[in-house]
C-alpha cells in the first residue's frame, strides 16, 4: 500500500517507516522538521534499501494533505504529527492545541475531500489521566491532566463521532506507553530537542557525558524501592505494533483502539540500573521532591492487542538500553554530525 505518514521523520514515525519499507509498503513521509531531522531519511534507505518520498510541510496545511494524497494514491494514513512535551504543553496550551487537534482536523478533511478512509492515529497514555487502578485497560475512564493530554483525548473523541457518522471510515487510535530504545543497527534514534523530557533520554545523556545526573523524582512512592513505575516498550516493537494496527484496519469500519505497551513497570531505579549495566559504569543520581501530578505506577493491559492484532513486546528492558546506548554513544549529537 502507498501509506502517508505524518511526522514520518521524528523519532517513532521514521522507525515505523522503516517497518512499512521493510515490509513492503510505500511510505511518503511528511514532516515539519520543527522537531526531527532530515539526515534521518539517508539512514532509512541505508537500513531499508531505498529512500522513501518525503513532503516537507505541516500537518495543518490542507491544500498539500489534499495534493499529497491524490498524486501519491494513498490508501492509508499513519498520523505521528504532533508536540509531545507535558511540561510546553502546560506552558503553550494554544500551541499544542493549534498543531494537535487543528492539525488532525485539518487531515481528516482532506483525506475525506480525496477519498482516504483508513487512519491510525498515534495516541497515547496520558488519555488516561492521573488513574489509579492498574493495569489501564483500553475500556478504562479517560480523562487529562495536561495540554498535551487533553489534546490526545480531544482527537479520540473526533475520531469516536466520525466513526458514528460514517461508517466507511477505518480509524485506529494507539495509546502508547513509554516509548524508549534505538535502531539495533544504532544508525536511528532518537534525537530530542533541548532538553530530553522523557527519562530514557534523559539517562543516556548522563551516560555520555552531557548531562551531569539524573533527577530522581521522588523516592517515597508506594513501589518496591519508591521510585515511579512506568510501562516501558522498544520503538522496534512500537513500531511491530503500528504495522500490525494498519493490516488489522484497513477496510474494517468503525474506531478500534489498542494499548501498545509490554504490561509490566520497572522503576526508574531499576531502568538507571539497567543503563548502567549497557554502558558498563555506575550513573549519578540525585533525589528531588516529586513533581505535582505524577503517578506512583502506570502499566498497560495489553492483551486485547495480542488477542485482535497478534502483537506483543519482544524486546527486553536490557535491549531497550543497550540499543539506546549503541545510539547515544555513536551518534552523542544524535543526527546532527
Amino acid at each position: 500500500m502507498n501509506i502517508l505518514v505524518t511526522g514520518g521523520t521524528g523519532y517513532i514515525g521514521s522507525l515505523t517507516s522503516l517497518r512499512l519499507l521493510e515490509a513492503g509498503h510505500r511510505p511518503v513521509l511528511l514532516d515539519n522538521l520543527c522537531n526531527s531531522h532530515p539526515a534521518v531519511l539517508d539512514r532509512i534507505a541505508t537500513l531499508g534499501g531505498s529512500r522513501p518520498q518525503f513532503v516537507q510541510g505541516d500537518v495543518r496545511d490542507r491544500a498539500l494533505l489534499e495534493r499529497v494524497l491524490a498524486e501519491a494514491q494513498i490508501d492509508a494514513v499513519i498520523h505521528f504529527a504532533a508536540l509531545k512535551a507535558v511540561g510546553e504543553s502546560v506552558a503553550q496550551p494554544l500551541a499544542y492545541y493549534d498543531n494537535n487537534v487543528n492539525g488532525t482536523l485539518a487531515l481528516l478533511h482532506a483525506m475525506q475531500t480525496v477519498g482516504v478512509r483508513n487512519l491510525v492515529f498515534s495516541s497515547s497514555a496520558t488519555v488516561y489521566g492521573a488513574a489509579e487502578q492498574m493495569p489501564l485497560y483500553e475500556d478504562a475512564p479517560l480523562s487529562a491532566t495536561n495540554p498535551y493530554g487533553q489534546s490526545k483525548l480531544m482527537v479520540e473523541h473526533m475520531l469516536a463521532d466520525l466513526a458514528v457518522a460514517d461508517p466507511r471510515w477505518s480509524l485506529t487510535a494507539l495509546r502508547y506507553f513509554n516509548p524508549v530504545g534505538a535502531h539495533p543497527s544504532g544508525l536511528m534514534g532518537e534525537h530530542p530537542q533541548g532538553v530530553p523530557n522523557n527519562l530514557m533520554p534523559y539517562i543516556a545523556q548522563v551516560a555520555v557525558g552531557q548531562r551531569a545526573s539524573l533527577r530522581v523524582f521522588g523516592n517515597t512512592y508506594p513501589t518496591p524501592d519508591g521510585t515511579g513505575v512506568r510501562d516501558f516498550i522498544h520503538v522496534m516493537d512500537l513500531a511491530d505494533g503500528h504495522l500490525a494496527a494498519l493490516q488489522h484496519g484497513v477496510g474494517r469500519p468503525g474506531l478500534h483502539v489498542f494499548n501498545l505497551g509490554s504490561g509490566q513497570g520497572h522503576s526508574v531505579l531499576e531502568v538507571l540500573a539497567a543503563f548502567g549495566q549497557a554502558c558498563g559504569k555506575n550513573l549519578p543520581f540525585d533525589i528531588v521532591p516529586p513533581r505535582p501530578g505524577d503517578v506512583a505506577s502506570s502499566w498497560a493491559d495489553p492483551r486485547r492487542a495480542r488477542e485482535m492484532l497478534g502483537w506483543h513486546t519482544t524486546r527486553s528492558l536490557a535491549d531497550m538500553c543497550a540499543d539506546t546506548w549503541r545510539w547515544q554513544s555513536t551518534h552523542p549529537q544524535g543526527y546532527s554530525v
